[in-house]
């Protein structure tokens, strides 16, 4: 049936308001990499940052979903590939911190593709989130966007001189469950883990990426990771620490000694903040508001200045 780009859906906001919204908001993050340090901003001024080079973190798309607020979740992903695609200064690479998909159905998987095979970069990493599990230990996943990964996903790269390990802390998790436990890395992956940083020197700046956050936002909904201090404790040595996480389809900060944790907006729909209301979509959210509720994170990378710096454009 052919969706009414005019009328109102139930909330009140209709496709094409929505999607003016967007436009205006931004789905992502840029994070320019320079001299170790990483800063960020959102995404709407094509001005990317000038670093040795620039990354784009975009997450919770959710391909499926198709509820108020956002009846239309592919279109959203969209406006984030052209907006990367617009940056003057491209970014290299695309990190995808998980729930591609809302069902893990094939249908679904081949939707991401497709949407992202769009994006200009280097490159795509991904991790999956917990939406993106099927019943047959995450294989459709692994089949689509695992090659050369270990486990149920986690991987390293070493990239003009930042090494990135994407983590998988959803395996335990259950899809249209949000209140259920912390993620959980595990045993074999922590000892992965501790194999993987083993060869680096303390210098290396290093960008960590999975799906729920490394540190307690809000445990009640299970917005953390119960083995995250073992991880972290591995961690400890370097420099230039970036943690980047979905999950919780919002901005939120946290500094602690030299790691810096950082969650991203979705591009499908925003979640309310930790403690208010109750997880899940917020299918209320007035037009007007949703230009601030969804995003993307950049980062830029220049040698020799020692940590990363971090920017929250929201499709704005």
């Amino acid at each position: 049936m052919e969706h009414d780009q005019t009328s109102p859906d139930r909330d009140g906001v209709n496709r094409r308001g929505f999607l003016e919204c967007m436009a205006w908001a931004g789905a992502g993050v840029i994070w320019t990499v320079s001299g170790g340090v990483l800063s960020s901003r959102a995404f709407g001024d094509q001005r990317a940052p000038r670093g040795d080079f620039n990354f784009v973190q975009i997450s919770d798309s959710h391909i499926g979903f198709a509820k108020p607020p956002n009846t239309d979740v592919t279109a959203t992903l969209q406006v984030a590939v052209d907006q990367i695609n617009a940056l003057d200064n491209r970014p290299e690479l695309l990190v995808h911190t998980g729930d591609l998909t809302h069902l893990a159905k094939p249908e679904e998987f081949d939707t991401v593709a497709e949407v992202l095979k769009g994006v200009r970069t280097g490159k795509v990493l991904y991790v999956p989130g917990e939406h993106d599990f099927d019943s047959d230990d995450n294989q459709l996943y692994l089949d689509r966007y695992g090659k050369g990964t270990k486990g149920t996903g986690w991987h390293s790269l070493d990239y003009k001189g930042v090494h990135f390990v994407g983590l998988v802390n959803v395996a335990n998790a259950k899809a249209g469950s949000p209140m259920g436990g912390l993620g959980q890395l595990g045993v074999e992956q922590l000892n992965w883990l501790k194999k993987d940083l083993a060869g680096l020197a303390a210098s290396t700046p290093v960008v960590v990426f999975a799906h729920v956050p490394l540190w307690t936002v809000y445990e009640k909904w299970g917005w953390g990771t119960q083995d995250a201090a073992q991880a972290l404790s591995l961690l400890k040595r370097f420099g230039s620490v970036t943690v980047l996480n979905g999950h919780i389809h919002q901005v939120m900060q946290k500094v602690e000694g030299k790691v810096t944790f950082h969650t991203a907006r979705s591009t499908a729909f925003p979640q309310s903040e930790p403690g208010k209301g109750t997880p899940g979509p917020m299918r209320d959210v007035p037009a007007d508001r949703l230009r601030g509720v969804l995003g993307l994170t950049t980062v830029a990378y220049v040698e020799r200045q020692g940590r990363l710096a971090i920017a929250d454009p929201t499709l704005e």
